[in-house]
């Protein structure tokens, strides 16, 4: 087992997820949830660069699931966070499967 349990990775960085959410307040957000809820040992929350899937963000990734997450809201979170980082379920509704491997920029995005 590695370090963490769960280790989420929220894009703070690139061309378009910053424009799309307060990504920072993200980090907060999830950052918070995690030390109300006890789990400082087992969950860790980082900043990201680019995750090159521009134009579909904001996007959040947790690992070891590899499960991706698309239009991030900062509503979203408290559900992201309960159902998913700590309940092991994924939120359905919000994950993020375009298809192809590697990066993946929106038609449009800069």
């Amino acid at each position: 087992m590695g370090q963490y349990r769960t280790h989420v990775f929220v894009c703070t960085s690139g061309d378009t997820c910053p424009t799309q959410g307060d990504v920072e307040a993200f980090v907060k957000e999830l950052r918070g949830e995690v030390a109300r809820a006890g789990l400082t040992d087992d969950v860790r929350i980082n900043k990201a660069g680019c995750l090159s899937q521009c134009g579909w963000g904001p996007m959040l990734v947790v690992y070891p699931d590899d499960v991706w997450y698309c239009g991030v809201q900062a509503a979203d979170l408290g559900e992201i966070f309960r159902s998913h980082i700590a309940g092991g379920a994924p939120v359905e509704r919000l994950r993020y499967r375009p298809g192809v491997r590697g990066a993946n920029k929106k038609k449009g995005a800069p």
